[in-house]
């Protein structure tokens, strides 16, 4: 009876610790109009304001101007922000952030269900506001992401949230915008851990997966053409929005040869919307994929290219090519989900491969908010739109001057405080700061 005593206490211990170590509480409504004075305002809408001012009320942008633009200033509360920056809130698709907290820990990854096919899945329920990694990916400007299941073959709905928020109730800003499809590609790549490299393998069941795709959307046409179904298909439900445009298919591909493949298989199925994720070639579909209006999301580019006789650079200029191209282009960092905190980075090193500063960034803001359907609300700062948007020291692209000092989401002030910033603090108090 003492040990049991002595294990629940020294339980209700541990969990107090963790209690305290939680993250701040999420932010309260706007309950006052906010005027940021000073200001370079980086609009991603074409124009760029020295010396600005921007207003928001009710998490909606009032006013968007240069200095001497007019507002009631009794009725406002006035930032002096001079001499930094301030940028629409920018936007992450197709990661896990909020599925995943430690991958080496099972228990905390919900990013996948069992079965090949699950368009029905929902990341968003799965979704957890209190992970620690959010409030580190907020502090360098990501405000807005993409939260969206893996898995095999159809992996399953992907929603967009705001990166504060309560519950997932609060954070949505859209359900079940798409379905995701993982292209059956001619080759896989099989990772050896001993030498710590990949090789590119025959993929032998290539054929037989593609006849479960066919039959899959085949069934779902069918289904879709029931006024009222006797017997609600859970599976062939989720996907009804694919044929009537309600919802997108985010198809991962790669190579050139399998993007139009899988492409031409979405259409002629009768799909509305369809989004190639990944693109490693889409350089080499990229006529094709401009004619169809067909929008890629290029896949993290800190990396080497794919063969030998490419650039080196070839990652970094893929963006800017696609464009010149005609090809709407958006940035993702697809991978380790914290490392979606590095993708104001991926746009700067686009800028300095042929793209100007101001196209970069519309890359992680209007382009990603036009491929994901949430322009409406948020991508750039515009009178009418959300008041989403953070205040940078300097270059929010530039990871050597940016330092992001203010976030609003809808208005709402956000806490930059998180678990790094915390740590640091703590061991310049024992170690001293340089």
């Amino acid at each position: 009876m003492k040990k049991i005593s002595f294990i629940y206490i020294l339980a209700l211990l541990l969990s107090s610790k963790t209690i305290f170590a939680q993250n701040q509480a999420a932010a309260s409504p706007q309950t006052k109009a906010i005027a940021l004075t000073g200001a370079t305002i980086h609009t991603a809408a074409g124009q760029v304001i020295e010396n600005g001012v921007i207003v928001f009320d009710k998490g909606i942008i009032t006013k968007v101007g240069a200095a001497g633009t007019v507002y009631d200033k009794a009725a406002t509360e006035t930032v002096d922000v001079s001499g930094k920056h301030v940028y629409p809130g920018l936007i992450s698709p197709v990661n896990q952030l909020g599925l995943i907290e430690i991958e080496a820990v099972r228990a905390t990854n919900d990013q996948a269900e069992i079965g090949a096919i699950n368009p029905h899945v929902r990341a968003l329920i799965a979704y957890n506001t209190d992970s620690e990694l959010i409030p580190t990916v907020r502090g360098n400007g990501v405000l807005i992401t993409q939260v969206t299941p893996v898995g095999e073959i159809i992996s399953g709905m992907s929603s967009v949230m705001q990166l504060d928020g309560w519950n997932w109730e609060d954070a949505v800003l859209k359900k079940d915008d798409g379905i995701h499809l993982n292209w059956i590609g001619y080759f896989k790549r099989d990772f050896n851990f001993d030498t710590f490299s990949a090789t590119l393998k025959k993929n032998d069941k290539k054929e037989e997966q593609l006849r479960e795709i066919e039959k899959t959307f085949t069934d779902a046409i069918a289904y879709a053409q029931i006024k009222n179904p006797s017997v609600i298909n859970v599976k062939m439900e989720a996907m009804k929005g694919l044929f009537d445009g309600s919802k997108k298919l985010y198809i991962s591909a790669d190579y050139g040869k399998e993007i139009i493949e899988a492409v031409q298989f979405a259409k002629s199925k009768g799909v509305k919307s369809i989004v190639i994720i990944g693109g490693e070639e889409a350089l080499l579909a990229a006529d094709f994929l401009r004619d169809n209006n067909v929008p890629v999301i290029v896949a993290s580019t800190h990396r080497l290219p794919n063969s030998v006789d490419d650039d080196t650079d070839l990652p970094y200029k893929l963006p800017h090519l696609l464009a010149q191209k005609g090809v709407t282009v958006g940035l993702a960092y697809i991978g380790l989900n914290w490392r979606t905190r590095n993708l104001p980075f991926l746009a700067g090193t686009v800028a300095g491969h042929g793209m100007s500063k101001e196209d970069a960034l519309k890359l992680v803001t209007i382009n990603n908010a036009k491929i994901l359907g949430i322009d409406k609300y948020v991508g750039t700062l515009e009178v009418g739109k959300h008041a989403t948007l953070v205040v940078s020291q300097g270059d929010l692209l530039d990871m050597r001057s940016a330092k992001v000092e203010h976030a609003f989401i809808q208005g709402k002030k956000v806490d930059l405080d998180d678990k790094q910033k915390r740590l640091y603090k703590k061991y310049a108090q024992k170690y001293g700061t340089n």
